[in-house]
């Protein structure tokens, strides 16, 4: 199912998140949805948690996020966002700054930023405010009323820059004479550089982040972004072979696992 319309009436529920009052009529901070909504989803889905006091602006992030290919659960605070942490396996929080209780700063600077990455939500646009989010530990800042779907682009973002700071002997493979540098997104063969388009790279970034495990065809797509298809990233497996194999018809390093997917397995 495509993902619902940006008019969706999130922008609006956005504006009455920041007044702290919710649209279903009961008391701001009501505890909301926290199982898994996975449905169709893979389990290799990204899983994202919302936290926001905000019942009906949860509810219509869970549904969007859900229908743009992630796994999602939802906290009314930080307390219940604890609780799921605790418990469960998360790659991104998206997590509003006002709540009732401790705040989405206070939650931000305690945690560990560096292995789970922060998306804030606020209606406070001022650059003090932003700089205040970054420097407790969020990998970005999105003001309310907000198009959902630059809400989508934003985590892709994050979820891609994180893919690409886990380093592989020290952020460079090796495959024969080539050497590809996953935070630079540069192949270079003897110090010269190999042409590679930016899905080519952002490709082979996913791939030697993940050395040796086998990725599916949908994760990959998920991990280069929404629009992307299956058959795309089919099509820029063969591309890319041509750029680091001697021989493509018979990869040695950028290999097919029938039924499952693609690995790489750089020297």
């Amino acid at each position: 199912m495509a993902p619902p319309s940006s008019n969706l009436a999130l922008p609006s529920a956005a504006r009455i998140a920041s007044s702290g009052s919710g649209l279903d009529g009961g008391p701001p901070g009501r505890p909301g949805t926290t199982g898994l909504q996975a449905g169709a989803l893979t389990t290799t889905a990204p899983h994202i948690l919302v936290v926001d006091d905000d019942r009906r602006l949860r509810d219509l992030l869970r549904r969007y996020l859900e229908n743009s290919g992630f796994r999602v659960s939802t906290a009314a605070d930080t307390t219940q966002a604890d609780g799921l942490l605790a418990s469960i396996a998360c790659d991104l929080l998206v997590l509003d700054v006002m709540m009732p209780g401790e705040s989405g700063l206070a939650m931000a600077r305690r945690i560990d930023t560096e292995a789970l990455p922060v998306l804030m939500l606020t209606a406070m646009g001022e650059a003090s405010d932003r700089v205040n989010g970054l420097e407790a530990g969020a990998d970005d800042y999105l003001v309310k009323p907000f198009e959902p779907r630059e809400l989508v682009l934003r985590i892709e973002t994050i979820l891609r820059r994180r893919v690409r700071s886990e380093s592989v002997s020290g952020g460079v493979v090796r495959l024969g004479p080539l050497l590809f540098d996953i935070r630079r997104l540069e192949l270079t063969d003897g110090g010269e550089r190999v042409y590679l388009t930016s899905l080519q790279a952002e490709l082979l970034a996913a791939l030697a982040a993940h050395a040796g495990t086998v990725l599916s065809r949908d994760r990959l797509r998920r991990m280069l972004g929404a629009q992307v298809e299956e058959r795309t990233v089919d099509v820029q497996v063969n591309r890319l072979r041509r750029k680091i194999e001697r021989d493509p018809g018979f990869p040695q390093y950028l290999q097919t696992v029938r039924g499952k997917g693609y690995v790489l397995r750089p020297d």
